[in-house]
């Protein structure tokens, strides 16, 4: 009987520790009475009553991540591409995603098909491969509205994969190749206009350079023979000023000393033998030259007969 007492006690024990519910944080329990909805438990301690107080649901409030398979769409211009999607979502009334559709992933995974496939129906290829963000923007609109009644909020929608067709791929794929064998020519021919161009600009500016020079030295060449022939005529100009002072000199002199008509005579003469050494063929002898040859001549006879009584 004892040992049945301790049995019971243990047993009421066990049950009641199993009543006691402890709630992590970011995690939400649905509890329900008797088959019907009671409460969403919170973070913290809770006491379920036994039998009655069921725990149905263990809900994480936590940002969840699925990443759907590869789905077929269409394009407007009839192509079909494989295109898997990434979800971002957060549970935001336990209740509702509870209660609110059954198999809650498989729902969303069924509505964003369907959603991509009309988004992209509406696109042409070369559209939907270059309009990402509007794929992610319209499916996010789409999905959030149609997820709230279940409790769901779709926070981010990506496109992770497009997958066209293989000749689609290729097709691409050469022209791709031909898009970047046609930019690399034109950098290349831009590359080399530039250069010419420089090279041209460069010829120039030492054409310029070489012709300014040019015209410096010509204007220091100028510049010196100018000032060359300005001390060559500075210097003449001495020389004649020096020779008609001499000559200004040596006619005061011949005034100071009061030369005799003799010496006078005897002066032209010099000057008429210096005339007489040049290239001339006539000479006009004036008529007071003759009468001083004869005082000349007379002269050297007497000179000659004073040699000879001294020799004697």
């Amino acid at each position: 009987m004892l040992s049945f007492v301790i049995g019971v006690l243990i047993l009421l024990v066990v049950v009641l520790i199993s009543c006691i519910k402890i709630v992590p944080q970011a995690h939400a329990y649905i509890v329900e009475r008797l088959g019907a909805f009671h409460a969403s438990w919170g973070v913290g301690l809770h006491f379920k009553i036994p039998v009655i107080e069921k725990v149905v649901k263990k809900v994480s409030l936590k940002e969840q991540v699925v990443d759907f398979p590869p789905q077929p769409v269409i394009t407007k211009d009839n192509v079909t591409m494989q295109i898997d999607t990434v979800v971002y979502f957060q549970i935001t009334d336990p209740r509702l995603y509870t209660y609110g559709v059954e198999l809650p992933m498989s729902a969303i995974e069924n509505l964003t098909a369907t959603t991509l496939r009309n988004i992209i129906g509406d696109m042409e290829l070369d559209e939907s491969l270059t309009s990402r963000d509007v794929i992610n923007t319209k499916m996010r609109a789409i999905l959030d509205e149609a997820t709230d009644p279940w409790g769901i909020k779709i926070n981010r929608v990506e496109l992770k994969n497009i997958i066209p067709p293989a000749g689609i791929r290729e097709a691409m794929e050469k022209q791709m190749k031909a898009e970047r064998e046609r930019r690399e020519a034109i950098l290349r021919a831009e590359g080399e206009k530039k250069s010419a161009v420089l090279v041209a600009e460069g010829e120039k500016e030492s054409r310029i350079l070489q012709a300014e020079a040019e015209k410096q030295s010509q204007i220091l060449k100028a510049e010196a023979d100018k000032e060359a022939a300005i001390r060559v005529a500075e210097g003449e100009a001495q020389a004649i000023r020096e020779v008609q002072q001499a000559t200004a000199d040596g006619i005061r002199m011949l005034n100071e000393a009061s030369p005799s008509d003799a010496v006078i005579s005897i002066k032209g003469l010099e000057a008429f033998a210096k005339a007489a050494d040049g290239k001339a063929t006539k000479l006009i002898i004036p008529s007071n030259l003759q009468n001083l040859a004869g005082i000349v001549a007379t002269l050297k006879d007497v000179a000659d007969g004073v040699d000879s009584s001294t020799k004697q």
